[in-house]
């Protein structure tokens, strides 16, 4: 087992005290496969992955490559012949990564499924998706994917093949932990007796490669699947991945990084299976600006595809599902103090129910800020930004981070 130091992020609040910057916990990175375990190792047909199962067939492991199906032409009518959705996770070039996959798979002597997950994608991705925008919010159909598909459907998928594992591993730049103390250690008396927070689960922690790190995108798979899950590449940087697949002459190190989803330019197609309702664009005062195709169309902080002109740039700071309307501001406009976060997720899933000072992500781009974070009732918790915060868009995932380690999360219910 490798001992981590305390990571922690760079903050340039160092005037402000955050209890959660002086509380230190000591993480142990778990176990990676040896030599003659069974492993399981999810591929796409991208680099990350590729050199993921290389590694461990090379270590002396017992490797076993499975791919996601994903894509059904019916979930997207009407895309034209010339869309390019090779490079996307779900596209109709998929039979392509597949065969990709397929001829990986080959050369290296390792065992090859695919599993369909169509309908649980369809159900808690797509459909997900775009209930979310229609109701004016902005979900992240990365963390649904990887909570119900990649770490739920495919687990489920390679039970049913009586496949069996000592690990499941991806390419994902994350590290998988444990805790040397209790959960309850971390929030101190005032946190709730419940049993769970006796207990030292496998927890998320972000990668060496701050670049890559997926941490964000992996802070609600349960702590129970946790417990099999490793990520080889954690201690690595994309350059030494991309370095070694071209050592070993993978076709995987020479086709561009995947995209997330679905590109922008071919979103109207996932739409179209209802129409747009016009409204208006209205000002922060309340004048109407002009027409919006349909609150689908827009997320909070845009800019481009508005089509109005001003003397100032204007974003999307809002959206009214109930009036059908699109606010439009300036971008001092976009700053917010704290949100609401509900739906939470938690390791072993213990909800300290106490107040609490952490770092916290509002995407996965931001910069991580100190945050004082307070339970409001209804499993709800409220976040008060040290810092204000640029376009908190309500259906994104606020991750809270302790030394280091995801220790919670939700989705923004609304900013303030």
């Amino acid at each position: 087992m490798k001992k981590l130091g305390r990571v922690i992020f760079a903050s340039p609040l160092s005037k402000i005290a955050f209890s959660a910057i002086v509380t230190i916990m000591t993480y142990t990175e778990l176990t990676m496969p040896e030599a003659g375990n069974r492993v399981v190792v999810g591929l796409s047909g991208g680099v990350d992955s590729a050199m993921t199962a290389l590694l461990l067939k090379e270590r002396g492991c017992k490797v076993t490559g499975v791919t996601m199906s994903l894509w059904n032409e019916g979930d997207f009518p009407d895309i034209p012949a010339t869309a390019h959705l090779h490079d996307s996770c779900y596209g109709p070039g998929e039979a392509a990564d597949i065969e990709d996959c397929t001829d990986f798979c080959r050369k290296a002597d390792i065992p090859y499924h695919v599993i369909d997950v169509k309908e649980t994608y369809r159900r808690e991705v797509l459909d997900y998706f775009k209930a979310e925008y229609r109701a004016g919010r902005t979900p992240n159909p990365c963390i649904r994917c990887n909570r119900f598909v990649k770490f739920g459907a495919l687990l489920a998928g390679i039970k049913a093949l009586d496949i069996e594992y000592d690990y499941f591993c991806t390419g994902h730049y994350a590290k998988v932990v444990r805790g040397e103390e209790s959960l309850r250690f971390l929030y101190g008396d005032g946190a709730s007796a419940a049993e769970a927070g006796l207990s030292r689960p496998a927890q998320i922690a972000c990668a060496m490669d701050a670049t890559k790190d997926q941490a964000y995108f992996l802070y609600r798979i349960p702590s129970s699947v946790l417990e099999k899950v490793r990520f080889p590449l954690s201690g690595r940087t994309k350059k030494e991945v991309f370095a070694m697949a071209r050592e070993r002459g993978l076709k995987a190190a020479e086709r561009a990084e995947s995209q997330d989803f679905i590109p922008s330019e071919y979103m109207d197609y996932l739409f179209a299976d209802k129409p747009s309702i016009p409204g208006d664009f209205i000002d922060m005062d309340g004048h109407i600006l002009g027409k919006h195709r349909g609150i689908e169309h827009y997320t909070i902080g845009q800019r481009r595809g508005l089509g109005i002109s001003a003397k100032e740039a204007l974003y999307v700071a809002a959206i009214d599902k109930e009036k059908n309307l699109v606010v439009l501001g300036t971008d001092k406009d976009l700053l917010c103090e704290g949100l609401i976060a509900e739906d939470l997720a938690w390791p072993a899933d213990y909800d300290p129910n106490c107040a609490f000072d952490a770092l916290v992500k509002i995407r996965l781009a931001a910069r991580p800020v100190p945050a004082h974070l307070e339970p409001c009732g209804n499993g709800q918790y409220r976040v008060c930004f040290a810092e204000r915060q640029r376009a908190v868009a309500p259906g994104q995932s606020v991750v809270f981070y302790r030394d280091g380690v995801t220790s919670g999360g939700g989705i923004i219910a609304k900013s303030f």
